[in-house]
């Protein structure tokens, strides 16, 4: 189905032309008259508290044509055909046009919307490649609460973009690569059973679990480290470990492998209780870019992007200095001839315009690595292997406890993430236990369990998409789980409110009826159903998450306003009864879509 114009598209449409009809002059100045242009021709057309829409376009026109805004805004009125949309206009103040549509109309847009699937929303003019690199955990060490935003955030992301029809390419570039793992390998060379998933704790069969891996790898990396400060000698060979790995050695590769592997299984445990999908083809971390670096390094050098400085390559910058006023270059390679994160940053992009084709690359990233990633970008733009302006760094502020400080545990460590989720999902399950109990509903503690994780999950992202990504936030439990205020909870508990509404019909069914007379809460609420194609649009294109949570939260209040006011199942009439439940269906998609495209589940009963 084609997509489905919003009201506010319409009545823009119609106002222009009733500016290009009343005012030819501008046009003999050579003024566009296009409504999408910014010049004269473009209402500037917007929500209003005055009335449901204003144009204020009139003002920066009086200037151009040196005339009296309200006057010119009487033509415009004047030269506007009766039309099925506009119920009324009237000009205010200094030449603003109030603008108010018919119930009529909203309905018949509402009803457009519903009769498809992806509720009126286009898909992308010009969709192009995208590629995202999110969510970038460690090998051998656990997630903890700062892997959660970037996790979360990218999925949403990913999730909006390919609704539009982008073709998206995901990344997670882990750190599976470096110096620590000659120690690892090392250790595990010399101790070959110490990943064994029958031993120890793990024999009873759970050696396939997250947790079970997560056990093994923290044995592996407690011992490998105490004996890596303890003893010269096995550091010696930790080190020769590391050269042998960088050149290919396959035994060495072997015992890589196996640790990889083992963290693989403890991610997607950890992913998959998160409720985000991570495909193995999309792990693509720092190892898999290692042949690559010395053909950056030649190319850079060559080019005389880099340059040796004490026998390193470096890049320098001139609005890049330390505290002593000296510049600070980025490092692609160290005098000793090792590499940094910056080498293999830089293969990356390489790939990920060249064989990729990406038009774009996203990287949420935490914002304390901006400076990492500005001198990266410009490395790559001057050696001619990124556009300007493909690469943009989505950064993002800190996960903060109560206290106001960065999230730590009573000891001071930092929170680990499947320790944070499990006790989301426990207080979120004792509120739906207690509402059920309360409601009635009779849920089996299976049911009530998988409820509990749902909104559990749903709440913890929720509080973090519905933050603007480059703040920080406060990470509260009482908070993300109460039922009222900007909550996932709240929003999860309208959608099922709705739910139960159409299921207490019976015979009555949801119907647009655009000869009925719409009540403010219910002209309110459609009036807002109909921006969703708009605000999505709008997130994909800036990439912020929190603009699609502000729009669904104040869709599930308008709802609730609607829901006190207007009787539904105790309409004075059938067409009445019909058109709220009608309203009630649509609210319900639309919450479920957006939900959807934020990575939240919405229970059918709550």
């Amino acid at each position: 189905m084609a997509s489905v114009p919003s009201l506010a598209a319409t009545v823009h449409q119609r106002v222009a032309d009733a500016l290009s009809a009343a005012l030819p002059e501008a046009v003999a100045l050579g003024a566009d008259p296009s409504p999408r242009s910014s010049s004269w021709g473009d209402p500037m057309l917007r929500r209003s508290d005055r009335a449901d829409f204003q144009a204020n376009g009139m003002l920066a026109l009086a200037k151009k044509l040196g005339g009296n805004p309200r006057e010119l805004a009487g033509r415009v009125v004047a030269a506007l055909p009766e039309t099925d949309e506009i119920a009324g206009i009237e000009v205010s103040g200094p030449g603003f046009l109030n603008i108010t549509v018919s119930d009529a109309a909203i309905v018949r847009t509402l009803a457009a919307r519903a009769a498809d699937e992806r509720l009126g929303v286009p898909y992308a003019e010009r969709p192009g490649t995208t590629v995202i690199d999110y969510s970038q955990p460690n090998v051998a060490k656990e997630m903890h609460v700062g892997h959660l935003r970037s996790t979360v955030i990218g999925d949403a992301i990913v999730q909006i973009l390919e609704h539009q029809g982008e073709k998206v390419v995901r990344r997670h570039h882990i750190g599976d690569w470096g110096t620590q793992f000659g120690m690892l390998i090392q250790y595990l060379v010399e101790h070959p059973h110490e990943l064994d998933h029958a031993s120890g704790e793990e024999a009873g069969g759970s050696g396939a679990s997250g947790e079970a891996a997560m056990s093994r790898l923290n044995r592996l990396y407690k011992a490998s480290r105490a004996l890596f400060d303890s003893d010269e000698e096995f550091k010696a060979r930790a080190r020769d470990r590391v050269v042998l790995l960088q050149s290919g050695d396959q035994a060495t590769l072997e015992m890589w492998r196996k640790i990889v592997g083992e963290s693989m299984i403890y991610f997607h445990a950890v992913y998959d209780q998160l409720d985000v999908e991570i495909r193995d083809a999309d792990v693509v971390g720092e190892s898999a870019y290692n042949d690559d670096l010395q053909q950056v390094v030649k190319e850079l050098e060559d080019s005389g992007v880099a340059v040796r400085s004490d026998g390193a390559l470096c890049v320098f910058f001139d609005d890049v200095k330390g505290p002593d006023g000296k510049p600070v270059p980025l490092i692609v390679q160290k005098s000793n001839g090792g590499f940094g994160y910056a080498a293999t940053d830089l293969a990356a992009i390489r790939d990920r315009v060249g064989k990729l084709g990406a038009d774009t690359l996203l990287y949420v990233v935490d914002a304390r690595q901006a400076l990492h990633f500005k001198m990266v970008f410009e490395t790559a733009r001057r050696a001619g292997w990124l556009p300007e302006g493909a690469a943009r760094q989505l950064a993002f502020g800190t996960v903060l406890g109560k206290d106001g400080k960065p999230f730590k545990t009573r000891e001071g460590e930092t929170v680990r993430l499947v320790d944070l989720l499990d006790e989301a999902v426990e207080r979120a399950t004792a509120v739906v236990r207690e509402k059920a109990e309360q409601g009635g509903l009779g849920l089996t503690e299976e049911e009530i369990a998988e409820r509990g994780a749902q909104v559990g999950i749903g709440a913890v992202k929720y509080a973090d998409l519905s933050t603007s990504m480059s703040r920080d936030y406060v990470f509260d439990l009482d908070r993300m789980v109460s039922l009222n205020g900007d909550t996932s909870v709240y929003l999860q508990y309208a959608y099922a409110r709705i739910q139960s509404i159409l299921r207490k019909a019976g015979d009555a069914r949801p119907a647009a009826h655009p000869e009925v007379e719409l009540a403010p809460a219910e002209r309110a609420l459609g009036l807002h159903l109909d921006e969703f194609a708009e605000t999505l649009a709008g997130v994909a294109e800036t990439y912020e998450p929190h603009k699609l949570a502000a729009y669904l939260y104040q869709l599930a209040s308008l709802y609730t306003t609607f829901y006190d006011q207007c009787p539904v199942i105790r309409a004075e009439s059938d067409a009445v009864r019909e058109n709220r439940l009608f309203l009630c269906d649509l609210t319900a998609r639309t919450l479920r879509q957006g939900m959807a495209l934020l990575g939240i589940r919405t229970p059918e009963r709550l």
